[in-house]
């Protein structure tokens, strides 16, 4: 009775296949995988989008099931042109893009009884549907165009690498926890072009903006954008006011096909997101200074005077300085008065008295005669170091996120530590934005790190040393063996134990504070020592 009760659910959803119902609990994948939760379907290309567990490595995966007759020569090759291009974004890494892992084909994975003609398999992306954000409403401007931003970054990447990731279908994609968009269900249309993803992109704007969705092919739980009289778009800031003029138009321009002002590439969606986030933070900061400031006056004159830095360790230096002041003051003048109590009492030799000021504790090395300390007091010995060894290359690791000055990020091995590589600056500490942001370096061969140098004039900056065993890893896939605060212009941060691997990240988990102007760490010069 139960299994009836399946294969009525699946009927009514849509999703009965040749073999068997697409139901939780089904395995495919020649019963390697078992179906736990469906999280859509795009009707284009028969796929079906699930999570399921692989029996075999005990994780959870995104299954894209590529549900059809096998009989049919036309589904057939479609599902293949589908499987090709899945099986070519697999080489391709990067954090917008969940990582393929396998790609399942008949008499390969995939038997005729299962009513399949394909699988892609990849990785489980945590976090939520774009579905359901948009379904209780709009994303506030700032956080969808920092959405889309991540987003367009990974197009951008795929596209320099020749391939089309397929991101035109919503519930294909996910919302991470660190608030990024993720393609979580790989797997692009048979015919699918590099337009295409472009457009996709505007239409991922567009839904964030209004929750409406602006290309064919929307799931049924999004209404779709509606349309002029002349068969256009209607902009987003008609259905939402609030919405900036610039990102409404870069919404329209994206999706729209004709016209001499329409969008293009990924790149030029970038420029324009870059110009939108930079102008919305400002409008942000004098806007809570309007609000906030009790200096405002009626008349609406704001005053900008910045208030001062809450900063304990001035506070504790300037309290010990003036402390040493006010002592070294009283004994100068019980000297002088002493002085002239004995000039006035004749005896003709004004001798002060002998102050004996203590010393403080001397930092040097006990000589020969002095006791050691107890074994059980001693610190553990620290690992001899070697020479420096160099990277052979520095690039930027924002893995959820964009800008941070890509270009510059070899200035931190070139042996200069006058050229710097700095991050944007933010007006929100990490991690509001983003967990992190740092410098990915790889070297010729594995290294067995003890030390990591860095010269940077950033106080206030907290770094994590990580080890990866890729060049452009997931965050969650590297190990922190080391971490410690750039308080001064050159820090050494000892590593827990050295560390062997061939790829290291220093991983900024704070950054510094640019004097009421916002937060913004820079590093001059990264330097790693080995363990002799």
């Amino acid at each position: 009775m139960d299994t009836r009760r399946s294969e009525q659910a699946g009927d009514a959803a849509g999703i009965r296949a040749r073999g068997g119902s697409l139901a939780p609990g089904r395995v495919v994948g020649d019963g390697r995988y078992r179906l736990l939760a469906q999280f859509g379907v795009d009707e284009r290309a028969a796929a079906h989008l699930w999570r399921a567990r692989d029996g075999q490595l005990k994780r959870d995966v995104a299954l894209t099931l590529l549900v059809g007759d096998p009989a049919d020569p036309e589904a057939a090759r479609q599902a293949r042109r589908t499987l090709e291009r899945a099986a070519h974004a697999s080489k391709f890494g990067h954090g917008g893009v969940a990582r393929v892992l396998d790609v399942l084909s008949l008499g390969s994975g995939v038997t005729s009884s299962e009513g399949l003609l394909g699988v892609v398999v990849a990785e489980w992306t945590k976090g939520s549907d774009l579905v359901d954000l948009v379904a209780q409403r709009p994303v506030a401007p700032a956080a969808a165009a920092r959405m889309v931003q991540a987003l367009a970054e990974a197009v951008d990447h795929a596209h320099q690498n020749g391939l089309v990731l397929g991101l035109d279908h919503p519930q294909r994609l996910r919302l991470t926890p660190g608030g990024a968009l993720k393609l979580a269900f790989p797997g692009p249309l048979p015919e699918a072009t590099l337009r295409d993803d472009v457009k996709a992109l505007g239409a991922v704007l567009y839904l964030l903006l209004t929750g409406r969705w602006a290309l064919p092919g929307g799931p049924p739980a999004i209404p779709a954008a509606p349309l002029t009289p002349q068969g256009h778009v209607v902009p987003p800031r008609s259905l939402v006011p609030a919405v900036p003029p610039e990102l409404s138009s870069l919404a329209v321009r994206t999706i729209e096909d004709g016209g001499s002002g329409g969008i293009r590439t990924s790149s030029a969606i970038l420029r324009v997101l870059g110009q939108v986030a930079e102008q919305e933070e400002r409008t942000q900061l004098i806007n809570a200074v309007g609000k906030d400031d009790p200096a405002a006056e009626t008349d609406g004159t704001i005053w900008t005077t910045k208030k001062p830095v809450k900063d304990v360790a001035r506070r504790r230096k300037l309290a010990f300085g003036v402390t040493v002041l006010v002592v070294a003051t009283v004994v100068i003048l019980a000297w002088g008065g002493l002085m002239l109590i004995n000039l006035f009492q004749g005896d003709g030799k004004p001798t002060g008295p002998t102050i004996n000021v203590a010393a403080p504790p001397s930092s040097a090395p006990a000589k020969p005669g002095n006791p050691a300390p107890p074994p059980g007091n001693q610190p553990p010995a620290a690992p001899k170091i070697g020479d420096p060894v160099a990277p052979k290359s520095a690039t930027l690791y924002n893995p959820q996120g964009s800008g941070d000055n890509a270009g510059r990020a070899k200035n931190t091995i070139d042996g200069d530590p006058g050229t710097v590589w700095k991050t944007d600056q933010y007006q929100q500490q990490l991690p509001a934005l983003k967990p992190g942001v740092g410098i990915a370096v790889s070297f010729d061969n594995p290294v067995n790190l003890a030390q990591v140098k860095i010269s940077a004039d950033s106080p206030g900056t907290k770094v994590e040393i990580r080890s990866a065993d890729s060049k452009n890893p997931q965050l969650d896939d590297t190990k922190v063996v080391g971490s410690g605060d750039l308080n001064g212009p050159d820090t050494t941060i000892t590593l827990q134990q050295p560390t062997q691997s061939q790829y290291f990240i220093v991983w900024i988990t704070q950054l510094g504070d640019n004097g009421g102007d916002g937060f913004l760490s820079q590093i001059g010069e990264l330097s790693f020592l080995p363990a002799a």
